[in-house]
């Protein structure tokens, strides 16, 4: 892997600009049977890269990541490329405006050189439910490298680019992060802007970096962080999380029902080992109890789907995306366009939240979800009134095998249990690097804060990664 120190020093040796940027594209290209990449920006890429040189030329300011090259989750609008959330739905879809996170890190010198792999819509934990086809995990190509960021995360992995950019509406950040051995950050929900980035479940999604080191997804999420009058649910950032000063949490609880029966015993002693290196560095470390994470997987797969049945109406055949040849009236234009551009995960998952927001439904499922969400908020309130950070590990397993659990959803869908839960309290949330199994296969720890204390998370998340290096 690769840091943005690395490249910085590239450049400051006398490198040019687009000789960095032709670079990341030659590895992008050497590195195509991981099918992490969509697509590649190579002419815009290699445009802003002359630019750059000119501007460090004439001793112009030219940002704090000037000639650092990233790619985006496919599902962020940018120019330069089709914008397909890697479903056949929208393979022709050419973005009329950028990600607000996208035109953040262009202002601070950042270059966009390519569009990452996916489940389609960010529908999935394996990126398996791609249109273009699987992602292969950089450290066993027949493994998964985990979803639905997971072409960012191996494109970080195999060291094509110091950073990328990905999406977690339930831990699609944090679980790729894990199995391919990167940082993960899931910030505080509304802490970046969603504004240009295709929506899966509104009151869930958010943006953050996947990233080498700590300190690179600091300073990258320190850009794209703060205010946008064009999503009216971001945040004011409220301090710099880059250098990382925030004072360090003194208390640490250990959530019990993650570590229960179902997790893979060599997760569960990282999970401990990493306990026993905080309690040698001075923090204090208990196990806690929070007993509605048990349900925080059954909740998330009610709301979120409620909410994927409402965001994806808009996909009709008429306003945009993929439109059927064969018309009839309106209503078999609508289902057969539907038919033909999406895949059969994101059928499954149209239809479950159809079903839970339907007339006699609604109060069984829907609003009784929203009630546990509620008690799953309050009891995690009442966790941080004692404890400055929770931890635990971000999937029961390390990346499970191509092909394991495709024709089981629920299966797949277990992936996700120890993620949701920060996600439905839309809690900061991070991967942290903490070993490898007996496979050799990464193993992320998980590191859970109350709602915006994402830079005392970077401070702990920072201590974690110096012990491991110890």
């Amino acid at each position: 892997m690769i840091s943005i120190d690395d490249i910085k020093n590239k450049i400051k040796s006398g490198a040019t600009v687009r000789s960095i940027i032709e670079d990341a594209l030659a590895k992008i290209e050497a590195a195509k049977e991981f099918n992490a990449v969509i697509s590649t920006l190579r002419d815009r890429a290699l445009q802003r890269a002359d630019e750059i040189d000119q501007r460090l030329k004439n001793n112009e300011d030219v940002g704090i990541l000037a000639g650092i090259p990233f790619i985006a989750k496919d599902n962020f609008l940018a120019f330069g490329a089709k914008t397909t959330a890697a479903s056949n739905m929208l393979k022709n879809f050419e973005a009329p405006y950028q990600a607000t996170a996208i035109e953040k890190l262009e202002a601070a010198g950042a270059i966009l050189v390519a569009k990452s792999n996916l489940d389609a819509f960010a529908h999935g934990g394996s990126t398996e439910n791609s249109d273009f086809g699987a992602t292969k995990n950089p450290h066993n190509p027949k493994c998964v490298p985990g979803g639905s960021s997971g072409g960012s995360a191996a494109a970080v992995a195999l060291g094509l680019v110091p950073f990328a950019l990905g999406t977690d509406t339930g831990g699609s950040i944090r679980q790729p992060a894990s199995f391919c051995g990167v940082v993960g950050i899931k910030p505080t929900y509304g802490a970046v802007s969603r504004y240009g980035v295709i929506a899966m479940a509104s009151s869930t999604d958010t943006i953050g970096p996947l990233a080498s080191c700590v300190e690179d997804a600091a300073l990258v999420f320190d850009v794209i962080a703060g205010r946008d009058e064009r999503d009216s649910t971001t945040l004011k950032k409220p301090e710099s999380f880059y250098p990382i000063i925030a004072d360090r949490p003194k208390k640490i609880g250990i959530i019990k029902e993650y570590l229960n029966g179902g997790v893979q015993p060599e997760v569960a002693k990282s999970v401990m080992t990493q306990a026993e290196k905080l309690k040698a560095a001075g923090y204090a470390v208990e196990e806690v109890s929070l007993p509605s994470v048990s349900l925080g997987l059954a909740v998330y797969y009610i709301v979120v789907p409620a909410e994927i049945s409402s965001n994806f109406q808009r996909y009709d055949g008429i306003k945009f995306g993929h439109s059927a040849e064969e018309r009839g009236d309106l209503q078999e234009l609508y289902g057969q366009s539907r038919d033909q551009g999406f895949n059969a995960e994101n059928k499954r998952r149209i239809l479950i939240g159809t079903y839970v927001l339907s007339s006699g439904y609604i109060d069984a499922y829907y609003r009784k979800a929203q009630t546990v969400r509620t008690k799953l908020i309050n009891e995690f309130t009442d966790a941080f009134k004692k404890y400055d950070a929770l931890i635990g590990p971000v999937a029961p397993t390390t990346a499970f095998r191509l092909g394991e659990n495709v024709n089981d959803p629920l299966q797949m869908y277990l992936a996700d249990i120890m993620t949701v839960s920060a996600s439905l309290a839309g809690l900061p949330a991070f991967s942290v690097p903490a070993g490898k199994d007996q496979a050799n296969m990464p193993i992320g720890l998980q590191i859970i804060g109350a709602q915006q204390s994402d830079a005392q998370l970077f401070s702990l998340a920072k201590q974690i990664e110096e012990l491991n290096r110890g």
